[in-house]
């Protein structure tokens, strides 16, 4: 479904992405796969490290942490970024997903850059040499990086719904099916760890659904790059 929208004189619609904006919204492609990227090849070479009972982000321990620092950095940075694109493209016009879209993708990726500063904790073996089993305490650090991943994970799950009720209002099914999957498994999987106490195909699940949903949000980002004056 094509907006009717006003154009400028060389017949480009004022949301278009050009320049800088278009900048933005590449750096928004890029970041979903940076982050899966860098994550799978760590679960391939880090000694110790088993997905179905660590999560990402205790890859941020050991001596090859600050890769996984990182990759939490750049890639929040990247979704930062992204979130500026897509409301420069979309703005108050486009009602409440123009607005509350874009915020709530920019800050789940400030929660990714501050997961960086806030490392987690060591656990279960990881990384080699650490006890087995939870911790018997959590650092202040370790405090911080629970609730910014909480306040990001809610964030990103609140985009896939506020975008998949736009795409539903403009006719576009496909997309709004999607961002509802997206949504719904990533949120269904959060939910299913603390359900099932850290159960390995639970963690495992989790790992799919954050990989589900980095990349719809670098879709989202190449949906808007190439195809601005639509839904």
């Amino acid at each position: 479904m094509t907006e009717n929208v006003i154009t400028t004189g060389d017949g480009r619609a004022p949301g278009a992405a050009v320049g800088p904006t278009r900048t933005l919204l590449t750096c928004g492609i890029v970041a979903g796969p940076l982050y899966i990227v860098v994550v799978v090849l760590q679960m391939l070479t880090r000694d110790g490290y088993d997905i179905s009972r660590h999560p990402a982000s205790m890859l941020s321990n050991g001596d090859q942490g600050w890769i996984q620092i990182a990759n939490f950095a750049v890639s929040g940075l990247l979704f930062v970024a992204c979130a500026i694109g897509l409301h420069r493209v979309l703005g108050p016009a486009a009602g409440r997903g123009g607005i509350w879209g874009p915020r709530l993708i920019g800050v789940f990726g400030a929660g990714m850059v501050a997961a960086a500063v806030f490392s987690a904790d060591p656990s279960d073996g990881f990384p080699p040499g650490t006890p087995t089993g939870p911790p018997t305490s959590i650092s202040w650090h370790g405090a911080v990086h629970f609730l910014v991943a909480g306040i990001a994970f809610l964030a990103l799950i609140a985009a896939c719904f506020v975008f998949a009720r736009r795409f539903a209002a403009a006719g576009r099914r496909g997309w709004a099916a999607f961002s509802r999957v997206s949504g719904g498994l990533f949120l269904a999987t959060w939910i299913s760890i603390f359900a099932l106490q850290g159960a390995r195909v639970a963690n495992v699940a989790f790992a799919v659904a954050i990989a589900l949903v980095l990349a719809w949000t670098s879709l989202l980002a190449a949906h808007r790059l190439t195809r601005p004056g639509e839904e």
